[in-house]
């Protein structure tokens, strides 16, 4: 029995007798190169995509790079804003302290307890009620003039609110000067607890044991 001939070896010619056969043309054909662009690899090599550059001097960074170097900021990013002027950071404090400070003055100038300059209360006068804020122009009054006891005996509420509006006005003043925005969370829970602190004050003020804070 004759062996049979390997792919690719040389044999007699069928046609013609002697002559030596060619080499098969399907064993001797080498792969095709796979295009590295389909995801496969090959020998063609690596997805034709350039390499990332350390910058780009043009324009933005092409999708799929990022720069060498993590500090980098690109031509268009927008610069920081300028420090505004102190006079420009001191406009809203100063200009709310001045309103507040006028409206101070008016009332320690005509006195509430003279008739006829304010109006009454609406529940003080359709129900006999103290609100919240009966006594106050009264208090502020007092307050202008220095005589505590008799601000506190008109509204002690209200005196409270302009210690805290003092605090306020003061970190407000600091940060302007500094450059830095006065920004003021109050979460839900404060409001709701300035709800209850004015209810209760109400209600205490117009009990007869409470008649300290009634004005």
């Amino acid at each position: 029995m004759d062996p049979q001939p390997t792919a690719g070896a040389v044999t007699d010619s069928p046609t013609h007798p002697g002559e030596p056969a060619r080499p098969d043309a399907t064993a001797m054909e080498p792969d095709p190169p796979v295009d590295g662009r389909d995801g496969a690899p090959g020998a063609a090599g690596a997805p034709d995509v350039p390499p990332a550059p350390s910058s780009w001097p043009g324009g933005p960074v092409p999708p799929g790079h990022a720069p060498a170097d993590a500090s980098w900021a690109g031509p268009y990013a927008p610069p920081p804003p300028p420090a505004r002027p102190l006079a420009r950071r001191l406009l809203a404090p100063a200009g709310t302290l001045a309103g507040v400070a006028a409206a101070f003055a008016y009332v320690g100038t005509v006195d509430p307890n003279e008739p006829g300059h304010y109006p009454v209360c609406p529940l003080l006068r359709f129900t006999g009620l103290y609100c919240p804020g009966c006594g106050g122009l009264r208090s502020a009054h007092a307050f202008v003039h220095g005589d505590l006891p008799a601000a506190l005996g008109a509204n002690a509420l209200a005196v409270v609110g302009y210690g805290i509006f003092a605090v306020v006005m003061v970190v407000w003043l600091v940060r302007a000067v500094r450059g830095a925005p006065m920004r003021l969370a109050v979460s839900p829970y404060l409001w709701w607890g300035v709800g209850a602190v004015l209810a209760l004050f109400t209600l205490v003020r117009n009990l007869p044991f409470g008649s300290a804070l009634a004005p």
